[in-house]
């Protein structure tokens, strides 16, 4: 049978955001697929460059929504290690508590989603319920739902009387059984283990072959997570263990982020019975000195990257963020390959992915003088791609 050119996007109904799927099928297999991103550019690095340290912070609250929090913290300890300035004790549990309230919050939503994508709308309607909870806690904890505002240079922006702590506690606590039975729901649930069992595999070569981070690295047996490979805030003194899986599929993916949620609970109810007393923020200077850094975190989608140089003034010279998504495409485009069309919404959802984060520009002089010769029709035209045999040009 000939093979025939299937487009998905850049606008589809079934997006929530931008980006193409150049697909080519063999009947109903895939044979091959080009994916095209950065259809979103909104010059958040550029913007970041433009602002001191502390106005900087809620600009790179929007990067993600669900990510919101992870953002503004690897920012925050990046900048305060070039100042040489440590966050106080409460402070950092402060931020470990919100950092993961939001992991759980991002499981739970994509639990959610991939129950949706599969047509077990029952599961996707019990998660989302109970992210509403942990909405309402990040709420009561920081004032917003979304964009949490709680991170500053040096510390926290807000501090938690007792009483605070003690609803938050109380709110966290029936979670725990709530997880339980999801887990117990994704082991034996026949539709979820007919739609993910096999689907999307990739092996743990693959996954370092083609830099998966996160869940999906982690569902393939590949036992690696920053908060404890290179700790930052209260992770080194907490007990907790890095969730991972061999099935190497969207199963593994889905049991990889059920195991996380309870380590997350049991981390945020250690750390809320004992929060550290003093102070919430260490006086900070207003200048940083000339100096690069490369900040790492967790995110709740996998490692999240930002290189920042500063150059002696109240500003960043240069801040580059590299996203757990960006660094997923590719290990996508391979777990695809020779699988069913039909398969396209699962194994993309079980990357979490979040198009917004993987905006890119690239600039082309008029006359064609730029690195690659290229007119600006042509960059336009090739693009930053990612290919089903694993290339990454520009």
């Amino acid at each position: 049978m000939a093979e025939v050119l299937v487009p998905i996007g850049p606008q589809h109904p079934a997006l929530k955001e931008p980006v193409s799927f150049r697909v080519w099928a063999d009947g109903e297999v895939i044979v091959r697929l080009e994916m095209d991103v950065s259809y979103n550019h909104r010059g958040i690095e550029k913007g970041a460059e433009q602002r001191d340290f502390h106005r900087t912070l809620p600009l790179l609250e929007r990067i993600c929504g669900i990510c919101s929090h992870s953002h503004t913290t690897v920012f925050a300890k990046g900048i305060e290690a070039l100042m040489q300035v440590e966050a106080p004790p409460r402070a950092r549990a402060i931020r470990t508590v919100v950092a993961e309230l939001e992991r759980v919050h991002s499981h739970l939503l994509w639990l959610g989603v991939a129950a949706h994508e599969v047509g077990f709308n029952t599961l996707f309607m019990w998660t989302w319920r109970d992210r509403e909870a942990v909405q309402d806690v990040l709420e009561a904890l920081t004032g917003n739902r979304v964009n949490y505002g709680i991170n500053a240079v040096g510390g926290v922006r807000r501090d938690w009387p007792p009483d605070l702590v003690s609803t938050a506690l109380d709110r966290v606590a029936p979670l725990g059984d709530r997880v339980r039975l999801y887990a117990d729901m994704v082991a034996r649930e026949k539709t979820m283990l007919a739609r993910f069992t096999g689907v999307g595999k990739l092996t743990r070569e693959q996954v370092l072959a083609y830099g998966a981070v996160g869940p999906t690295a982690r569902a393939s047996g590949v036992d690696y997570d920053v908060r404890r490979d290179d700790p930052y805030l209260d992770y080194a003194r907490l007990p907790w263990k890095v969730i991972t899986d061999d099935h190497g599929d969207v199963l593994g993916r889905t049991l990889v982020r059920v195991g996380e949620l309870h380590e997350s609970l049991n981390m945020i109810q250690v750390l809320l019975r004992d929060l550290p007393p003093g102070e919430i923020r260490a006086k900070v200077p207003r200048t940083a000195p000339p100096g690069e850094f490369l900040s790492r975190y967790e995110a709740p989608r996998g490692e999240l990257v930002h290189f920042l140089r500063t150059n002696g003034t109240d500003r960043a010279e240069r801040v580059d963020v590299r996203t757990p998504t960006m660094a997923n495409w590719t290990s996508v485009a391979m777990a695809l390959r020779g699988r069913w069309l039909a398969d396209i919404p699962v194994i993309v959802a079980a990357i979490d992915p979040c198009l917004s984060c993987t905006s890119r520009v690239s600039l082309a002089d008029p006359e064609g003088r730029d690195r690659g010769g290229m007119t600006w029709d042509e960059l336009r035209e090739h693009g930053i791609r990612f290919y089903a045999e694993g290339r990454h040009e520009r």
